[in-house]
């Protein structure tokens, strides 16, 4: 029930975001198996003049970049799990925009399941209850 917020240099494009969408979140499924059908995406667009990576802009660079910034459950992955995603992000997005500039970020929050949920309840709240019926 992960969600993902992305940034990425460029003009709003609609079916690029469903693309990223897409790519993101079989990406997020495979490495880091959250349930596709609960992952929540949302893509903002920045224009490269207006964002900088080492003192100069991306237009200046000629390149483009992201930000992913993901929420999970803290524990529900291995570090091996996080690098595999991480690595197939920076794949991803290099197919996705092209010309991807090293300076691109992806952020893994690792949050307590006490503290994240949705539909108004939490992941523990959940975890517990799916515990309590297979009891």
């Amino acid at each position: 029930m992960p969600i993902i917020n992305i940034s990425v240099t460029g003009k709003p494009d609609a079916a690029l975001s469903a693309g990223i969408a897409k790519e993101i979140t079989e990406i997020t499924a495979t490495q880091l198996r959250k349930d596709p059908t609960i992952t929540a995406v949302a893509v903002t667009y920045i224009d490269p003049q207006h964002w900088f990576a080492g003192g100069k802009s991306l237009a200046e660079h000629g390149t483009n970049t992201f930000w992913l910034d993901i929420k999970v459950v803290d524990g529900t992955n291995t570090k091996l799990e996080l690098e595999a995603y991480l690595r197939a992000l920076f794949d991803a997005f290099g197919r996705l925009l092209g010309g991807v500039h090293e300076e691109s970020y992806a952020f893994v929050h690792e949050v307590p399941a006490a503290a994240y949920g949705y539909g108004g309840k939490t992941q523990e709240f959940r975890f517990i209850s799916g515990r309590l019926k297979a009891a």
